[in-house]
């Protein structure tokens, strides 16, 4: 069975967790007059992906250009960086100056006072330059509350030469049909070469981002317009048995420990035929330094199925600075620079054009050598100006977001949901019985939350 912490021990595991982290200022260095500088220590709370490990590398170049700054980071995995934030900040504790967040927190915590407003912000910063779905996601009532690092949507990758190989040609637009035909096809577990790819780890943002993409193409819903839950509807039952039936019979072994993570390893070794996430994978993909299938990979659009006009998901992870900080000028000089044009030229000398951060600046995706370099650039952009997480679903839902219902009761019942599911994948219980189980749970939440009456 999967082991659930209730809310209480939750956070309590969580604040053992942070109870190591400084927030205090260290001493006093020097500065270029000779005279005494107060030193500001930054504690900076972000997810353990390759874009973020750059940033790590790349903040020495802010430490030397802002010697009274020092920058302290926590690097976690994906769940347990969301679990940590949201209980230092929902309990103001101040541990983290500067938080990574997404499209989902901000504008909720922007309501309940928890981020500042990212406003006044220098000329050359070119807050206009953002992306405007990206820029909206991370406002509140038209005032910005986080500024992006890096945006996303979702897509198919592929292996071109085994495409090939086998005579296959994937469509324009992809269905979950085509999919599944060319999963069949396409594995080889002898020679561990497996059809597909996807996330199987549980998690509101794991699992069930990419699950929640695949219920709206198969026309399906989290809720209906007076939030009655449909999680045991035949759009839900048919999608999950689909998605468990392609990760058992074409899938890795243990997929139901892999996120995002494990699958760009699997995929970048070559082991995957297909990988359906987030499109920020593209520039790591096509980076020979970093991926043995950077000459062979090919990308369409996220598979749609009865529901022909679904999208990809859309998200940014992006920096915000909590309201509990005691060093909000520091923690805003390090936001701005790690989301400015400059330090998007700085990734490109460092690492190349096509690992540059996307998904965030108008500017990037109008630079020839950031067009040469990535070709999915324009399916990207095009794919992030016409995603509108307003009108995600076939029928009509009270909720916004694509991947995401934006409550705040979505962070511990998308989790939930994503552990049944889980545990099916991982033969600890059937599809039937974990949709029932995500059935009651998000009743319950509903319930609790005042939204059904």
């Amino acid at each position: 069975m999967i082991r659930k912490l209730s809310l209480a021990a939750a956070v309590t595991l969580a604040l053992t967790s942070l109870a190591g982290c400084d927030k205090k200022s260290s001493s006093p260095e020097k500065s270029a007059d000779g005279t005494s500088a107060a030193q500001t220590t930054l504690t900076i709370a972000t997810v353990n992906n390759g874009d973020m490990v750059v940033m790590q590398e790349l903040s020495k170049k802010f430490e030397a250009a802002n010697p009274t700054i020092s920058l302290k980071w926590v690097v976690l995995e994906e769940n347990t960086l969301r679990q940590k934030v949201t209980t230092d900040i929902a309990t103001k504790g101040g541990q983290f100056d500067v938080l990574t967040i997404g499209t989902y927190e901000v504008p909720i915590w922007a309501k309940k006072g928890w981020l500042t407003e990212m406003k006044d912000l220098d000329a050359a910063y070119d807050v206009d330059d953002l992306i405007q779905p990206i820029k909206d996601g991370l406002s509140s009532e038209g005032k910005l509350y986080a500024l992006p690092f890096y945006g996303e949507t979702s897509m198919t990758f592929y292996r071109k030469d085994l495409f090939d190989g086998k005579s296959l040609k994937m469509p324009a637009k992809p269905t979950y049909a085509d999919i599944e035909k060319f999963a069949a096809a396409l594995t080889d577990k002898p020679k561990g070469q497996y059809g597909i790819c996807l996330r199987g780890k549980a998690g509101w943002g794991e699992n069930m981002a990419f699950l929640s993409t695949m219920v709206n193409a198969n026309g399906g819903r989290w809720f209906d317009e007076k939030w009655q839950p449909e999680l045991t509807s035949p759009e839900w039952t048919s999608t999950v048995t689909q998605y468990v039936d392609l990760l058992k019979k074409y899938g890795p072994p243990g997929a139901s420990s892999n996120g995002f993570n494990e699958n760009l390893a699997l995929m970048s070794d070559g082991k995957c035929a297909m990988w359906i996430d987030a499109s920020v994978a593209a520039g790591m993909l096509f980076n020979p330094k970093e991926s043995k299938i950077s000459d062979k990979v090919a990308f369409a659009p996220s598979p749609v199925g009865s529901y022909a006009n679904a999208s990809g998901w859309l998200w940014s992870w992006s920096l915000g600075v909590s309201a509990a900080s005691t060093k909000q000028d520091a923690a805003k000089k390090f936001v701005t620079w790690a989301t400015s044009k400059e330090y998007i030229t700085q990734v490109a000398q460092l690492k190349g054009w096509a690992s540059v951060p996307p998904g965030t600046r108008k500017s990037t995706y109008a630079n020839p050598e950031y067009q040469k370099a990535a070709p999915f650039s324009k399916f990207v952009i095009d794919a992030l100006n016409t995603v509108n997480p307003n009108h995600a679903t076939l029928k009509p839902v009270p909720y916004t977001g694509v991947q995401y219902v934006g409550i705040p009761e979505f962070q511990a019942l998308g989790t939930i949901v994503g552990q049944s599911i889980s545990g099916a994948l991982a033969d600890q219980m059937t599809v039937a019985q974990a949709l029932e189980a995500a059935q009651a749970a998000a009743k319950k939440s509903v319930t609790q939350g005042g939204y059904l009456k």
